[in-house]
């Protein structure tokens, strides 16, 4: 599938780079978000890297983008406050592809508890990715207590949030589940082709 070049536009001004591909027939939509910004975070990053190469494979439109201040994109890093704006304009440029579909929100880290802060309501639902549930505040996460669901995709061996202490942080959130990654690490070394089939899932589950 073709990753064809797009522009995106924030509520505050912003223009950030971003990158698209859509199959004619998409039956879904992801947003993917990178990780941290200041610890080499980018689109290109691994695991939107590997998704935007597989979901566009099984009928899913997936848009990836640097959040403000990485390499093309205006800006500077705003501690996940501005980057909550950064992913509703994803969202925006992919309203007249994903109008009707399914759309979530696919980030990892840094990318994943920013997405957990966003909850507007064209979003079906959030595919959070070794999320450290701590890179924005847990009070902030607007999706814990949101009806759409939630998928925790938790490496067994993450660096920055284990599974069991993932499950004790979202004990009491709503329409939540974790998936854990045997063998995995925060940075999916040998393991990210695991990733896109827990995302398909969520979506498949979306769709009916």
């Amino acid at each position: 599938m073709p990753i064809e070049p797009v522009s995106l536009r924030t509520s505050d001004g912003l223009t950030l780079e971003a990158e698209l591909s859509a199959p004619e027939d998409a039956w879904a939509a992801a947003v993917l978000a990178h990780p941290h910004p200041q610890f080499g975070g980018n689109m290109r990053s691994i695991v939107p890297g590997t998704l935007i190469e597989a979901l566009p494979k099984a009928g899913v439109a997936a848009l990836r983008f640097n959040f403000r201040g990485v390499e093309g994109s205006d800006g500077q890093y705003d501690e996940g406050l501005g980057e909550r704006r950064d992913i509703v304009a994803a969202i925006d440029a992919l309203s007249d592809i994903a109008e009707g579909l399914p759309l979530v929100l696919a980030g990892w880290s840094f990318g994943a508890d920013t997405s957990l802060a966003v909850g507007d309501e064209r979003v079906s639902g959030w595919a959070a990715i070794a999320p450290p549930l701590r890179a924005i505040k847990i009070e902030d996460m607007v999706a814990a207590h949101d009806p759409r669901p939630k998928l925790l995709i938790v490496p067994q061996h993450d660096q920055y949030r284990q599974p069991d202490s993932a499950a004790e942080v979202i004990a009491d959130w709503v329409n939540s589940r974790i998936e854990v990654i045997a063998g995995a690490d925060h940075f999916f070394v040998g393991r990210v082709d695991r990733v896109p089939p827990l995302v398909l899932g969520l979506l498949e589950k979306l769709r009916t």
